[in-house]
């Protein structure tokens, strides 16, 4: 039995089926994903979505889904599953009886005699996937019938029946080839056998998105239909199907298909699972290595790529990831710091508070997990670290700067400086404008890191003109932030307060490698945090015991965005909340981060599957929420695994 696996008791209840979604990438930022069943419930699932540069770079819905049909003695067994207002037709999920997610996701059917076993592969740096099919059981004549259903559009839209679009299919070696509208490039669907196509054109209205009508958002598409295949299958026999944006060479489909599985990574445990989960967050764009945020709907972004990259180098060889995409992120280095946003399209960058302080943190886990000295690094990098520090330092970007007492001070009325970055109409969903906890902490880590990376180069211009500097750091951290009748953290503070919610970010603090608070300050820290906000799930983004805690995170984009920060469970947390501990307890500690880290284990048969979700209910049961797959959740998992596995010799 496969390590991911399901049968057909489960599947057959929709609500079990229909709450987990599988995930294919191609390593360029496009995907293959769908429901266990493949009936679509997000406008983001579907069979072949691909960036297509000419549009930004941004990700395409190609083809949406392809339903199968097997047909004996002039009968039709339709595989497909779409959801309708008040119901499901056809209802294909009753056929399937076995479901397995090893080197390729695997869907086995069974109706009458007849067994025919689906293997799904979506090609790496390219913008094709495809389907064989097997099949593996059959008494008498047996054709498959394969009808795709096309949207054409962006991601976060809807595709509606229209005259305009082109339903004509063009013949080409082993299919056909489609543009249902001028701008968009051709979409090839080939087979590995000769086979027929017809049908007519037809447009497939109203299918239902559960997902996104719970979220707010307008659920119902109309997806267009411009003919079927049909191939004749014996007992035994396997046929390729491939959707692209490249003509494929029909003759080359089946041994393409083999290779390609054979060179899949297993996944037959939890640590291999999160490392192909990792793995796939890797995506190598515009002649760039960067890495992906999240699936189905993030983007490539500055922070997330600094937290999740140490995590995700150990999916690889690590240090080649570390420098693929350090290398690329200079790209985006402007005026002193790293832009919010990476992309190729960005013409006006914006800057966060902490994300290039974020940078020196990497690049200390750099080191721990490679051969790179300090030295090497003070070599590569000191001229970046440099300008980031002179930047904090002199205020270049006036919204961000250092204060006479060594703290930084940020705000921007605009919009948020740090990951607390949900905004509504009328502002921030937290505003966190002032002095910032875990911004100061990386602040007085970074200064403290680069004069340890100058002494090892010997750099003493830059020892002379910033030794001093973290002494005055720690003292202001301490009467900043430090309430003393609470014992723990303020998350922020401004010019006449100290914010007293009980939050995650206080956390970070007695992670880092330099922290301007003792051990018995850190104890504390983690004391509450402990009560408070650990869950199975990770930590919670605000205590439930504040008023404006939030526990279920369901509904509009509103009430979803407060949700997440003032209450949902966050699991990147859990790497820095185990790192604090080890650093405190060392070895004595190990058994009960173990037990942390299982908890996640069986998290990966469920919403997004062999992934780690965004979010999570504060509330138990802890319903995951948010995208399916989320790179710093899925990277902090493997780098705790990976402290874990260095005990007692580095910490």
């Amino acid at each position: 039995m496969s390590y991911l696996s399901f049968k057909k008791d489960q599947l057959i209840n929709l609500e079990y089926s229909l709450d987990r979604e599988f995930l294919g990438t191609n390593r360029g930022g496009g995907y293959c994903s769908s429901t266990l069943v493949f009936c679509n419930t997000r406008k983001y699932h579907g069979l072949l979505v691909v960036p297509i540069e000419k549009f930004r770079g941004k990700n395409y819905v190609m083809l949406s889904s392809l339903d199968e049909s097997i047909i004996q003695h002039g009968r039709d067994f339709n595989f497909g599953v779409h959801k309708y207002e008040g119901t499901y037709e056809p209802r294909g999920h009753k056929y399937i009886v076995d479901i397995s997610y090893e080197k390729a996701f695997t869907v086995t059917y069974q109706v009458g005699g007849v067994l025919l076993k689906k293997e799904i592969l979506m090609m790496h740096n390219a913008p094709q996937v495809l389907i064989r099919y097997t099949l593996l059981e059959a008494h008498s004549a047996t054709l498959l019938r394969l009808n795709p259903l096309l949207a054409f559009r962006d991601i976060h839209s809807l595709s509606k029946q229209n005259p305009v679009a082109n339903t004509q299919a063009e013949a080409v070696g082993g299919g056909v080839r489609v543009k249902l509208y001028p701008e968009f490039p051709y979409l090839y669907m080939q087979l590995s056998k000769s086979a027929n196509f017809g049908g007519g054109a037809y447009w497939n209205n109203n299918i239902y998105y559960t997902k996104e009508k719970e979220r707010g958002y307008d659920y119902q598409e109309d997806l267009l239909s411009v003919g079927a295949f049909e191939v004749s299958l014996k007992k035994g026999e396997s046929i390729v199907f491939s959707a692209s944006l490249e003509e494929a060479n029909p003759k080359n489909l089946a041994k393409d298909f083999a290779k390609y599985l054979k060179e899949r990574a297993d996944r037959n445990s939890f640590e291999e699972c999160l490392q192909y989960a990792a793995s796939q967050f890797i995506i190598h764009k515009a002649g760039e290595t960067r890495i992906k945020a999240g699936y189905h709907w993030f983007d490539s972004n500055m922070r997330d790529t600094f937290i999740a990259l140490p995590g995700i180098a150990l999916s690889g060889s690590t240090a080649k990831i570390f420098e693929d995409v350090l290398t690329s992120t200079q790209k985006y280095f402007y005026e002193g710091l790293f832009a919010k946003e990476i992309s190729t399209h960005n013409i006006h960058p914006e800057y966060d508070a902490d994300t290039s302080l974020w940078f020196f943190w990497t690049l200390q886990q750099y080191e721990k997990e490679t051969i790179k000295s300090k030295k090497q690094l003070w070599k590569e990098y000191g001229d970046t670290i440099k300008s980031i520090l002179n930047a904090y330092k002199q205020g270049t970007h006036k919204n961000i700067r250092m204060e006479a007492n060594g703290l930084i001070w940020s705000d921007d009325l605009t919009r948020p400086l740090t990951w607390f970055d949900a905004q509504s109409d009328y502002g921030a969903i937290v505003p966190r404008n002032g002095y910032v906890v875990e911004v100061n902490a990386l602040w007085y880590n970074a200064v403290c890191y680069a004069l340890a990376l100058a002494e090892e180069a010997k750099d003493k211009t830059f020892l002379g003109e910033w030794f001093s500097l973290p002494e005055t750091i720690e003292k202001s951290f301490v009467e900043t932030f430090w309430i003393e009748d609470k014992k723990y953290l303020a998350d922020y503070a401004n010019r006449t307060n100290k914010n007293t919610d009980v939050r995650p970010n206080q956390l970070i603090v007695c992670a880092l490698d330099y922290a301007p608070i003792n051990e018995k300050t850190k104890k504390r820290v983690l004391d509450i945090v402990t009560q408070e906000l650990l869950t199975p799930r990770g930590l919670r983004s605000l205590s439930p015991q504040n008023p404006r805690y939030e526990g279920v995170s369901v509904g509009n984009v509103y009430v979803r965005d407060k949700a997440t920060f003032n209450g949902s469970a966050h699991p990147w947390f859990i790497g820095f909340y185990i790192e604090a501990y080890l650093k405190i307890f060392g070895a004595q500690y190990l058994p009960e981060a173990q037990a942390i880290l299982e908890n996640f284990e069986e998290e990966l048969n469920e919403h997004g599957v062999c992934t780690i979700s965004a979010i999570y209910d504060g509330n138990p049961p802890f319903h995951s929420r948010g995208c399916i797959a989320k790179a710093k959740n899925v990277a902090e998992i493997l780098r705790a695994q990976w402290l874990l596995s260095q005990m007692p010799a580095t910490l």
